[in-house]
């Protein structure tokens, strides 16, 4: 009786051992999830150009502009601010940038949008946004789009100096680009 005894006791604490070692909360996916662009774009080319990560918001029935509200600096995304990598120095507008990685910002207007590379990394939103830490700016123009994109887009294609960085939410389109 007593072996039974110690046999179930066993037994019952394994059982609850590993219900608890495999009782791992795991949450919710993000109602803006992460992304990652690249040029070369073909995960079977390792060595990169450029990269960003940054967040995907989706519309859900509101307007750009009441999300990346215009003449305000914007995380580019959701959440963390969209991290840059350069893996190649790289010039923005007039100004050459190490390679290296930085946060991407950008002020949203109705005809034009800054693109901001700045120093500061691992940033949550723009709260902390310092415009001391810029890095490097260029003013663009903006264009429209027949099709509207939910969700907010980043890609990347080669131009004939650089590449070509492609933001797009709704029906604005912006085209950043990095030279050589």
């Amino acid at each position: 009786m007593k072996q039974k005894f110690l046999l179930f006791l066993a037994l019952a604490l394994s059982v609850a051992i590993s219900d608890s070692l495999y009782a791992q909360k795991f949450s919710d996916l993000d109602k803006s999830p992460m992304d990652v662009a690249s040029f070369p774009s073909s995960y079977r080319v390792s060595e990169k150009a450029i990269k960003i990560a940054y967040s995907r918001p989706q519309l859900k029935g509101r307007t750009v502009e009441s999300l990346a509200q215009p003449d305000k600096v914007w995380r580019t995304g959701a959440n963390e601010a969209a991290e840059l990598t350069l893996y190649t120095d790289m010039k923005l507008g007039n100004t050459t940038v190490k390679a290296g990685t930085y946060s991407f910002f950008t002020i949203p207007g109705e005809t034009e949008w800054t693109a901001i590379i700045n120093s500061d990394v691992n940033v949550w939103g723009s709260y902390s946004y310092n415009e001391a830490n810029d890095v490097a700016r260029i003013t663009v123009p903006t264009g429209t789009a027949k099709e509207s994109l939910e969700a907010f887009s980043i890609a990347f294609d080669e131009s004939d100096n650089g590449v070509d960085m492609h933001l797009g939410w709704g029906n604005t389109r912006v085209k950043v680009p990095f030279t050589k």
